[in-house]
């Protein structure tokens, strides 16, 4: 399938921010902020195939 440069930018970006949420976790494994930033790296992996299909649905280019 052939994606868009828009589609690229997107899918790098929400990457970018569950590598640096998952990084943090486990430098700081055990503590209160390391759960919850392996918690919100779930959710921004949930967030990006969420972002990526109302992308396709609406995108020229990727459809």
């Amino acid at each position: 399938m052939k994606t868009c440069h828009r589609f690229a930018t997107i899918k790098a970006d929400f990457e970018r921010d569950a590598r640096f949420l998952r990084g943090h976790a486990e430098h700081h494994k055990g503590s209160a902020p390391a759960k919850t930033s392996a918690k919100n790296a779930v959710s921004v992996k949930r967030n990006m195939a969420r972002a990526l299909n109302t992308h396709l649905d609406r995108c020229r280019e990727c459809g």
